[in-house]
């Protein structure tokens, strides 16, 4: 299992031909509360940095990213349900949604742990 992270604050698990994508603890911190979650309809292609989900916090909405090239296919329907628990495991149980991976190549494009946590200084 790998894991990779973007400059605005996403992550990403590889799971074999497809990606787990949610939003980073630093992310869920800096929103806040959170009471929305939505992911783009499965079958939905992204490429990367276009919009696949929101989420709305008491404070703001915010736009997640496709970390690279993909097709939506399905959102986790717990956060859906319930966004607080993105905030609770934002990095676990919290995940927002599911994709396969069209350009995998890109993934030498994002950062790993240590690069994230240098990034954010």
């Amino acid at each position: 299992m790998s894991l990779y992270y973007t400059k605005e604050h996403e992550w990403l698990r590889i799971e074999g031909d497809s990606a787990v994508v949610g939003i980073t603890r630093h992310a869920a911190n800096e929103l806040g509360e959170l009471v929305f979650a939505e992911a783009r309809p499965a079958g939905t292609v992204v490429k990367a940095g276009e919009t696949a989900a929101v989420v709305e916090s008491v404070k703001a909405a915010s736009d997640i990213y496709a970390p690279v090239d993909g097709e939506v296919l399905d959102a986790n329907p717990a956060v859906v349900d319930d966004a607080s628990r993105i905030s609770a495991d934002p990095e676990g149980e919290g995940w927002i949604f599911r994709f396969r991976l069209s350009a995998p190549e890109q993934l030498s494009g994002l950062m790993d742990a240590a690069a994230y946590t240098a990034f954010l200084g």
